[in-house]
């Protein structure tokens, strides 16, 4: 009786496994050939894009010091700040010149970003289509 319980577990282990090794095939022929592409073209455009923030984020460090270090010898120079303002105080001066160049590195800045944006977006855009009519052409006989 013993022997039946065994052979039952060796055959219901057995009709499990198999599924599990049908499961593990790898993609072939077109399938491959475009997942190996999408696959490094995905991993070409995080590397590019990590960098690019890597670069970004120090240009953005550097630029705020050096802001940092414009206002302050400015203060120091002038001996105009921005504390308690007296009566006859009116807008302006060495923050609104402060705030003018921020406004203006960042419109820079931005109008930079969205160039490189719209760049990608239409190789992205390039890509998908030639990738499209590669797999069409490939299919007709």
């Amino acid at each position: 009786m013993r022997i039946h319980y065994v052979l039952a577990a060796t055959l219901a282990l057995t009709a499990l496994a198999t599924p599990m090794r049908a499961q593990e095939k790898k993609p072939g022929g077109l399938n491959k050939v475009a997942h190996d592409i999408s696959k490094t073209a995905k991993k070409a455009g995080k590397d590019t894009k990590a960098e690019v923030h890597r670069d970004a984020s120090k240009t953005h460090g550097v630029l705020t010091k050096a802001g940092n270090d414009t206002k302050a010898q400015l203060k120091r120079t002038t001996g105009v700040t921005s504390k308690s303002p007296s009566a006859d105080h009116k807008p302006g001066g060495l923050n609104k010149m402060a705030r003018d160049v921020s406004h203006t590195s960042k419109e820079l800045g931005a109008k930079a970003k969205h160039g490189v944006k719209k760049i990608g977006s239409e190789a992205h855009g390039e890509l998908t289509k030639a990738g499209k009519d590669t797999k069409e052409a490939v299919k007709k006989p």
